[in-house]
């Protein structure tokens, strides 16, 4: 039985997919604003691992999170594929820019919300509460990443005195 034949609706929403290593994550489109070619970022001392540095982008400091860092995978080697996602993320502050570092830009998927599974408990490779769900493909599974629980309160007070000062 599918899900037009149970009477439930299936909602298709659109997701950017990317590389960390040899996963395979996504992030909901509505947090993505730009991808730009990895360059030169500037270090910010007292910032923590995976804070890999600043970048401006068009008048604003945005501070650049290296996602493999994050999730334990040690820094990420950037190479000729390396790419900074410029996603906004939204608090009880307000909205913020942030970038994040992956190792490729996969493309842009449609997944039905009936093929978002929840995260299994071991075995994924990341933290069970960065992960907001797992989308079965043919190919396997992507994994959908909570961005909000990426990163942590601290890290978004402290990304928003840099982009005050």
């Amino acid at each position: 039985m599918n899900a037009a034949d149970s009477g439930t609706t299936v909602v298709t929403q659109q997701y950017l997919s990317f590389r960390v290593g040899e996963e395979l994550f996504a992030l909901p489109i509505r947090h993505i604003r730009e991808i730009l070619e990895f360059g030169r970022l500037t270090g910010v001392p007292h910032m923590g691992e995976s804070i890999r540095g600043v970048i401006n982008l068009r008048g604003s400091v945005v501070p650049v999170l290296d996602l493999a860092a994050r999730f334990g995978f040690g820094a990420c080697e950037v190479g000729r594929r390396s790419c900074i996602v410029i996603v906004e993320i939204e608090d009880e502050d307000g909205l913020c820019q942030l970038g994040l570092v992956v190792d490729t830009v996969s493309e842009v998927l449609e997944i039905d919300t009936a093929d978002i599974e929840p995260s299994p408990r071991l075995g994924i490779g990341v933290r069970n509460d960065f992960v907001a769900g797992m989308a079965r493909r043919d190919d396997g599974f992507t994994i959908i990443l909570a961005l909000e629980r990426v990163v942590d309160g601290q890290e978004l007070a402290a990304i928003r005195e840099l982009d005050a000062a």
